[in-house]
C-alpha cells in the first residue's frame, strides 16, 4: 500500500498519521455539534478531544506492550490497539468530566458519535499502510498488501497461525480479506445510526451504550476472518472476549437508561 506520503531527509509523513490527524479533526467537529446539541459548551468539547487523544494513545500503546509482554514497545513508533485506547481515552475523559462537575451520560452520549467517526477514518490509516488484514481469501474482494507491516507473505501469514498449504513458498503474497475496510465501512453506518439515534428523545445513556453494542458486535464479527495470533480462549481472540463483555454491559447502560429516567433529554436543535 503507501505507508509513506512524504519524505522529507530522515523526516517522514505517513499516511497512518494523516487519517490519524483526520480522525480527530472529524471527531472534533461532530463532538462540538454534539455538544451544541445537548447544551454543553465547544470549549468542553475541546477539552475533552486533547485529554482523549493523550488517554487514547497512552492507553493503546500500553495494551500493545502488555500483548507483547515486552515494555520497550511504548516506545515503538508502530503499535496502537484499539481496545486499549478506548480505555486510556475513557478513563482520562472520565476524570475531567468528573473534576468538571459535567453530567456523565450527556457528554457520553455526545461522545459517542465522535469515537465513530474516529475509528473509521483511523482503520482507513490501516489500510493504507497494510496493517491489521485478515485470513487468505479467493474472493473478489481480496487484496495483497506486498508492502504490508508486515507483507501478507505465506510466511507472514502462518506466524499469524494462518493455516497456509505447505506447497505455497513462504514468499508468495496472497490476497486477504481487507478486514480494515469491512471496520471503516461498519463504523460510518454505526455512526449515521447514532446521529439519527441522537436526533430523537432518549434518556441519557441510551446513545452510550447503543454505542458499546454495535462496536462490540462489529468487532466480534470482523474477528472471525482476521489473521491474528491472540487466539488464547479456544477459537476465539482477546478482542472477541472484550467484545462480549462491551454488548452486556452496552444492553445494561441502554436498559438502566430507560429505567432511571422518565423524562427524555432536553436537545437543543443542532
Amino acid at each position: 500500500m503507501y505507508p509513506i506520503l512524504f519524505r522529507f531527509g530522515n523526516f517522514e509523513i505517513t499516511t497512518f498519521g494523516l487519517m490519524m490527524f483526520l480522525a480527530f479533526v472529524a471527531g472534533g467537529w461532530i463532538l462540538a455539534r454534539q455538544f451544541r446539541r445537548y447544551g454543553l459548551s465547544e470549549e468542553l468539547a475541546s477539552t475533552v478531544l486533547m485529554v482523549a487523544a493523550i488517554g487514547g494513545i497512552a492507553g493503546a500503546k500500553i495494551y500493545y506492550a502488555i500483548l507483547f509482554r515486552d515494555w520497550h514497545l511504548l516506545f515503538d513508533r508502530a503499535g496502537l490497539v484499539w481496545y486499549g485506547g478506548l480505555l486510556g481515552g475513557w478513563l482520562a475523559v472520565s476524570l475531567l468530566l468528573w473534576r468538571k462537575g459535567v453530567d456523565y451520560f450527556t457528554a457520553a452520549d455526545g461522545i459517542a458519535p465522535a469515537l465513530a467517526i474516529g475509528y473509521c477514518l483511523g482503520r482507513i490509516g490501516c489500510f493504507l499502510v497494510g496493517d491489521d488484514y485478515g485470513r487468505p481469501t479467493d474472493s473478489w474482494v481480496g487484496i495483497a498488501f506486498p508492502k504490508g507491516s508486515p507483507p501478507t507473505t505465506a510466511e507472514s501469514l502462518r506466524q499469524f497461525g494462518v493455516h497456509i498449504d505447505s506447497s505455497i513458498p513462504p514468499d508468495q503474497v496472497l490476497r486477504v480479506h481487507p478486514t480494515q475496510l469491512y471496520e471503516s465501512a461498519a463504523s460510518l453506518v454505526i455512526l449515521l445510526i447514532l446521529l439519527a439515534a441522537s436526533r430523537r428523545p432518549h434518556p441519557k445513556g441510551r446513545i452510550f451504550g447503543l454505542f458499546f453494542i454495535l462496536m462490540g458486535i462489529e468487532r466480534f464479527l470482523v474477528e472471525i476472518v482476521r489473521a491474528k495470533d491472540d487466539r488464547f480462549f479456544g477459537p476465539f481472540t482477546i478482542a472477541q472476549v472484550i467484545s462480549v463483555f462491551l454488548v452486556g454491559f452496552g444492553f445494561w447502560l441502554t436498559l438502566h437508561a430507560e429505567r432511571s429516567e422518565a423524562s427524555p433529554v432536553a436537545q437543543r436543535n443542532a
